[in-house]
């Protein structure tokens, strides 16, 4: 086994580690159609899930009313709670961790989820005790700010050229870059291959299983 380049990695979780990304989606788009706003077309929804909700919403429903956020919000939250149970994690995502724990990695999450939401997350696909640290939008600087980032490193006492970031979409990436870190991509998740080939990454993965043995030879 050679010698690991990185010693943390960080994922983000929706799109990422969990197959969520149409559930978040056509939540979205329900919550627009049932207040009555233009509904966002399927690029426009998936483009803003990795940020806080808040950003979310102010991307979505760009002609919406402040005032009207509270209404967007709890729409989609009842929307998305009522599918929740569905989500499942990605083919191959708990033996990646797994492997990644076993080879003495550091690992966290640094996600656009509330903390509610991914404690959720953790407890229902028993993955609670797997990260050494986790991050979310509500505590932090939405991404692609570096700010989640940069406290996970520092949390951890890791060097920022011995972590990796793991993301599906263009804020995971532009999140790495600011903070100094490495970054790859996702295609399974919300933001096209594309997309991402144009963001500053090492690479780009169509599968965890690649992203699993690609780790191990790095």
């Amino acid at each position: 086994m050679p010698e690991r380049r990185f010693d943390l990695v960080v994922f983000d979780w929706d799109g990422t580690l969990a197959d969520s990304t149409t559930v978040i989606a056509e939540s979205l788009q329900r919550a627009c159609r049932d207040i009555g706003c233009a509904v966002p077309a399927d690029a426009d929804a998936r483009y803003v899930i990795g940020l806080g909700l808040g950003d979310a919403l102010r991307h979505v429903a760009p002609g919406l009313h402040e005032d009207r956020y509270p209404d967007l919000s709890a729409r989609y939250r009842d929307h998305f709670l009522a599918r929740e149970p569905q989500i499942g994690l990605f083919d191959g995502a708990r033996e990646l961790v797994d492997t990644l724990r076993d080879r003495g990695h550091r690992l966290a999450v640094a996600t656009g989820k509330t903390r509610k939401g991914l404690d959720r997350a953790l407890a229902f696909h028993r993955m609670h005790d797997r990260f050494d640290a986790t991050r979310c939008a509500d505590e932090s600087r939405s991404k692609p700010h570096p700010q989640m980032l940069l406290h996970l490193i520092e949390t951890l006492g890791v060097r920022p050229d011995r972590t990796v970031m793991v993301g599906d979409t263009t804020h995971d990436l532009e999140m790495a870059a600011r903070a100094g870190v490495a970054g790859v991509g996702m295609t399974q998740g919300a933001h096209a291959a594309d997309a991402l080939a144009g963001a500053p990454a090492l690479g780009t993965f169509a599968s965890l299983a690649e992203l699993r043995r690609w780790l191990l030879v790095t």
